[in-house]
């Protein structure tokens, strides 16, 4: 397969937001997933940003990569779960190894997972798996871009609950400059309403692992019942939003509030009860089994594993977005989908997951890709 080169330096996201009508060279047909609830109208995606053309790969050969970290001075790094290695993307489409995460096991779902930077420190987090439990620590980055290195690691959380699948294994900053992650109920759902667990959560914390003083339960618990969330990204309003895995019936899409209960294990989807806060949208586990997310311009972007696809939902201010039909696109063009990113230039990565021993790997497998985003009109 041919890789093209990375597009030295980047255009500011900007660009993306002015880019007009839709031109004819279009050859991307989406399709839609009407919402789970029989109740909510069937709706037009109204995303204001949407692929257009043809993605074409920029990197190849990865091991079941789990997570795309773009840097402040145009870097990229890579996470593979089961070798640990955290990879660089050079600008000719190579990868360089930059260092192992020493302590982490790969077994069954678990290993290397979600990396995190936050812009104007000079550190690495990464969440794994280990023997014994699921862990974040972050470890100094070293270099420039095209030869960096990674320095002895800290240990900012420990003893989060480890088994072969529901890891979790998202971290981010948010706007807020704290640290948020994701950790699975760790196949014991009754962990995902035990405020005493941090099993089924979503986590926020201080660069060091300190609990905020404005966390809801003064503990590093910022929302719960969660089964396996895998998937944090943030709007133009702060909002924050996260993917999560069901179990047999339904997928959801959630916006995330402090201390709020999502449900699981006693309810999945949307129910209606009060006691729990429903989804915004959901999707059939055929459908999606959603991981990583990424918003450009109020459109989120949802990568999905078994569904194959990748999914597109409009959060702008001023939408209902339980009431807008998510759109579908590259639908079992290019197999299970891992994670998604905002690449340079108005462009929208997003990366395959054949090699993790539950896909069916192309040649070249896996890859990253990149495809243009425009701004979706009426025409």
């Amino acid at each position: 397969m041919s890789i093209r080169p990375r597009l030295a330096g980047s255009l500011a996201l900007a660009a993306v937001l002015a880019l007009t009508a839709c031109s004819g060279d279009n050859r991307v047909t989406p399709t839609t997933s009407t919402p789970g609830s029989e109740s909510s109208p069937a709706l037009t995606s109204t995303a204001p940003v949407r692929p257009v053309g043809e993605p074409v790969a920029i990197a190849s050969g990865l091991n079941a990569p789990w997570s795309i970290l773009r840097l402040p001075d145009g870097g990229t790094l890579i996470s593979e779960r089961d070798t640990t290695l955290v990879r660089e993307l050079l600008d000719d489409g190579t990868l360089r190894d930059v260092g192992s995460v020493t302590d982490a096991r790969a077994s069954g779902e678990g290993g290397l997972l979600g990396l995190a930077f936050l812009p104007g420190d000079d550190w690495v987090y990464a969440y794994f798996t280990t023997a014994t439990d699921n862990r974040i620590d972050r470890m100094p980055l070293l270099g420039d871009a095209g030869s960096y290195g990674l320095g002895a690691a800290e240990t900012v959380l420990s003893g989060l609950p480890t088994a072969s699948n529901h890891n979790g294994g998202r971290i981010a900053f948010g706007p807020d400059r704290l640290l948020y992650a994701t950790v699975g109920d760790a196949g014991t759902p009754g962990r995902a309403q035990d405020l005493d667990s941090l099993g089924g959560k979503i986590l926020r914390m201080s660069p060091t692992g300190a609990v905020p003083p404005d966390n809801p339960f003064n503990t590093l618990v910022y929302s719960y019942g969660h089964r396996n969330p895998q998937g944090i990204a943030w709007d133009s309003r702060g909002r924050l939003w996260a993917s999560e895995f069901g179990q047999n019936t339904w997928d959801e899409l959630n916006l995330i509030e402090p201390g709020n209960n999502y449900g699981w294990p006693e309810a999945e989807g949307r129910g209606g009860n009060p006691d729990y806060v429903d989804p915004v949208q959901q999707w059939a586990t055929s459908d999606a089994s959603p991981s990583g997310i990424a918003i450009v311009g109020d459109t989120l972007f949802m990568a999905s594993l078994r569904g194959e696809r990748l999914w597109s939902v409009d959060v702008s201010p001023g939408v209902d977005s339980t009431t807008v039909t998510p759109a579908a696109w590259f639908v079992h063009d290019y197999g299970r989908l891992r994670d998604v990113a905002s690449g340079p230039g108005g462009t929208l990565w997003f990366m395959t997951n054949n090699t993790d021993g539950r896909g069916r790997p192309s040649p070249g497998d896996d890859r990253l890709l990149e495809v243009r985003l425009e701004r979706a009109t009426d025409g």
